[in-house]
């Protein structure tokens, strides 16, 4: 008995270690993508959201979305540590979206609303307590092993709520035309989305939540392998689009395409064959491929495609559990979907509206030509370098 508690808690204890890898991921891919005078910037939002999120949700975020810091299998302080490592990715996912041109106070101020009231309440429903049982709400039966849609999804309803609410960068969309803002620094991004592929082991294989028994250990490696093969096809179909398309290999696409699969996968890893991992995130990589213009036809402008790889993708993966997963129901997956997508934009948007009535969300037309770093920050990633408007 004290054996396998011990193996479980050590078990949760690194795959929360490999959940945090997801910080400096985000940081890397978003420092990565957006222009050298937004950089310190980006990498200061991140670090912001890791330990406001974080902090709010030991303080009152946690014991809104399960009741209480019971855990009866492992240690009380691993089960909060490893549920903790999940928050911040649902701003994470946000704050990629509205880079460039968002102020870190406002997005701090809703850091703490996200992780201190719209996540618990979606874990609260789907993954924790329970309030909505026995209402014509209740989502409990969705089947989301580590967050397609509680953590994916959430997450980017907020930033289309944002994006809806502060616009595209200052010239972006332009005489009918859409300017392209290549990478400052592909090496960062490179890292960025392999530290995230790498954390994503720990964030799917850890939610099955133990390791301890022969089919435990089985079902983390059955969920492993076809986390990590739904990124490799979902790279792989995006890397075949673009070259057919433009006889170039674009590395941002193909690792966008790769993390497409990955949240594609991330509902129903647990309930799925390797094979239909395989298609799920194929078609989550092609999903990528086909959403980042559309949404820029839209003027939707999201500078690091999350909308494309945790919103589409995220819709995608949960109706994917319901298509391919053993006994998981289509109908309360898309029930599950509805749901949270409501309530998920409904909130943010009007918490948000509220935020930038008061402290205006978007930085002022010079500031964001001079560039976040110096106004925000007073420290530029890149001093030696000639900064392009």
């Amino acid at each position: 008995m004290d054996f396998a508690w011990v193996i479980d808690t050590f078990f949760i204890l690194f795959a929360f270690t490999l959940i945090i890898l997801m910080v400096p991921g985000f940081a890397m891919l978003e420092a990565g993508l957006v222009r050298t005078k937004n950089v310190t910037a980006v990498l200061t939002i991140n670090t912001m959201i890791y330990i406001v999120a974080s902090l709010v949700f030991f303080f009152w975020g946690y014991d809104l979305a399960f009741g209480g810091w019971d855990a009866s299998h492992v240690s009380k302080y691993a089960a909060f540590l490893f549920q903790m490592a999940f928050v911040g990715k649902t701003v994470n996912i946000m704050s990629g979206g509205v880079s460039e041109r968002t102020r870190v106070i406002p997005l701090a101020i809703f850091t703490i609303f996200m992780a201190g009231f719209i996540y618990p309440l979606v874990v609260n429903w789907t993954w924790g307590a329970n309030m909505l049982k026995g209402t014509i709400l209740d989502i409990s039966s969705m089947h989301d092993l580590a967050g397609s849609t509680v953590i994916h999804s959430t997450g980017a309803w907020a930033l289309l709520a944002a994006i809806l609410i502060i616009g595209p960068r200052k010239g972006k969309y332009k005489d009918g035309k859409i300017r392209v803002y290549p990478a400052s620094n592909i090496p960062l991004v490179v890292l960025g989305a392999f530290l995230l592929w790498i954390g994503w082991f720990g964030f799917n294989g850890g939610s099955v939540g133990s390791i301890s028994t022969k089919e435990a250990a089985d079902t983390v490696s059955l969920v492993i392998m076809n986390t990590n093969n739904a990124g490799l096809i979902g790279g792989l179909v995006v890397m075949i689009l673009v070259y057919l398309a433009y006889k170039k290999f674009d590395i941002t696409m193909i690792l966008n395409g790769a993390l497409g699969g990955l949240v594609a996968i991330t509902a129903g890893a647990d309930v799925v064959s390797p094979i239909s991992a395989l298609i799920i995130g194929a078609i989550g990589g092609a999903l990528v491929y086909y959403a980042v213009p559309f949404f820029d036809k839209l003027k939707i402008d999201d500078p690091v495609g999350a909308l494309s790889v945790h919103l589409v993708n995220g819709i995608w993966g949960t109706i994917a559990a319901g298509i391919f997963g053993k006994d998981v129901s289509l109908l309360a997956q898309i029930k599950g979907i509805i749901v949270v997508g409501v309530f998920a934009f409904t909130t943010s948007y009007i918490i948000l509206y509220i935020i930038n009535k008061i402290i205006p969300l978007r930085a002022n037309e010079e500031d964001e030509i001079e560039g976040l770093d110096v106004v925000e920050c007073g420290l530029e990633a890149y001093p030696e370098f000639k900064r392009a408007i």
